[in-house]
């Protein structure tokens, strides 16, 4: 959810707020924002009592980029490319990384 909010709250002004002042598209991604942070902030602090700190950067990383790729191609109307692919594979190699000496995703 958090992940959705920020990617609207960043982008979709790009597309649909475009031809209004910056302060004006500054305020509605601060609002959309808002909603994001209040979905984030719990989060993070669920995802700490199980997991490290770069553990859950990676997973967050690796979330945003699962939501990022829809959301350019259904909501900002960009193509697909491949180098999407090659993204994805360069964050499961840093999920491996991140979390093989751990013995899985939990801290022990």
């Amino acid at each position: 959810m958090s992940n959705c909010f920020r990617l609207t709250a960043w982008y979709f002004r790009l597309k649909q707020w475009d031809s209004k002042p910056w302060y004006v598209a500054a305020f509605l991604s601060w609002s959309i924002a808002f909603f994001e942070y209040s979905v984030h902030i719990p989060a993070n602090r669920i995802g700490i009592e199980v997991l490290t700190l770069p553990q859950l950067q990676v997973l967050q990383v690796a979330m945003s980029l699962l939501v990022f790729i829809p959301f350019t191609i259904f909501v900002m109307g960009e193509s697909i490319k491949f180098d999407y692919m090659w993204a994805m594979i360069c964050l499961m190699g840093a999920a491996y990384f991140i979390f093989r000496n751990t013995g899985g995703a939990l801290r022990l």
